[in-house]
């Protein structure tokens, strides 16, 4: 088994020799592409991918193909999303739409959608399977965005309904990396199954280190402001536990700032987290992770490959957990 430097090393260089090889013209269609494929990233879902390939006895060259078009697939996720959610910074660099414009971000991102889908249609191996799996993973994505943006305007959310709604937009992309990978490998029904719940269960637990970290991480490692879901009032899975145990003071002061359209953004993110520090939010979300984490190792236990064949994505998966990024 490779390492998961060598494998994002690895991938990183097939990246880079598939953007080399990309057209040039028009020249606000690729660039844009380029510029957002090139600025990083932690390239979890591709290697992943990757690990799960290796795992069940696959070459990486038969899934790099693949794993190319689930990193080009969230990147192409990620472009929409900052135009939907206006937002100006996306790993310390101006978003895509925000460098040119909102409409060669769209058009950059469809292509990109595309293209994403001929990589994926590249694999000889199980071909029907990883396609279907990739296919129904982004309709799944799509519905999770949409979820997302009817939450903004409803104000019944639950902590199930905001669970359903990261299972989608998150968690099925990390849970399809890992499946796709073991299908290239010709793994069985049952163990694509398990790899998946784990992938899907460390996906809701990555998600909500993503919410706590959007409050409580540091600006400066995070690589984009801290605060934007308390100055956007996302619902997310603290809020959402804020608003269900808030009372008296408490909770007249979050509706006042839940309410507020003229603010001074420093002021209210605060305001806001003090009232989070009060309520225990971040023990609850921390905990809530640590759980998910705890089931996720509950379906790798199932895996039947041999244990010391699933350390590397083991070790990967519990570092992420870790990140303060």
């Amino acid at each position: 088994m490779n390492t998961q430097e060598y494998l994002l090393d690895y991938f990183n260089k097939c990246l880079a020799d598939f953007l080399n090889r990309a057209p040039k013209e028009p020249e606000y269609l690729y660039e844009p592409v380029r510029y957002a494929l090139s600025a990083g990233g932690k390239r979890i879902r591709p290697v992943m991918c990757l690990m799960s390939a290796e795992m069940f006895g696959a070459n990486t060259d038969m899934a790099v193909d693949t794993a190319i078009g689930l990193e080009i697939f969230h990147n192409f996720t990620l472009l929409h999303d900052d135009i939907m959610d206006k937002s100006d910074l996306r790993r310390g660099r101006p978003t895509v739409h925000k460098k040119w414009t909102d409409n060669i971000a769209i058009l950059s991102g469809d292509l990109m959608s595309l293209v994403a889908c001929r990589c994926a249609a590249k694999t000889k191996v199980n071909r029907d399977a990883v396609l279907d799996t990739f296919l129904q993973t982004a309709i799944e994505i799509c519905e999770g965005q949409q979820y997302d943006m009817d939450f903004e305007t409803d104000n019944n959310v639950t902590v199930d309904d905001y669970m359903k709604m990261i299972n989608l937009k998150t968690a099925v992309l990390l849970a399809g990396s890992l499946k796709i990978g073991a299908l290239i490998a010709g793994a069985s029904d049952s163990d694509c199954e398990n790899i998946y719940q784990y992938g899907r269960h460390a996906g809701l637990a990555f998600q909500l280190q993503d919410d706590l970290l959007d409050t409580y991480g540091d600006a400066a490692v995070f690589g984009k402001p801290i605060g934007g879901d308390i100055a956007e009032n996302k619902k997310t899975f603290l809020l959402i536990n804020a608003l269900n145990l808030a009372t008296g003071n408490a909770k007249s002061e979050l509706a006042h700032w839940l309410s507020e359209e003229n603010f001074d953004r420093t002021e209210k993110y605060n305001a806001v987290k003090s009232i989070y520090d009060s309520l225990n939010i971040k023990k609850i979300t921390s905990q809530k992770i640590e759980d998910l984490y705890l089931q996720a190792d509950d379906y790798l236990a199932k895996v039947s490959v041999a244990e010391p064949r699933k350390e590397v994505l083991r070790s990967f998966v519990n570092a992420m957990m870790s990140r303060n990024y």
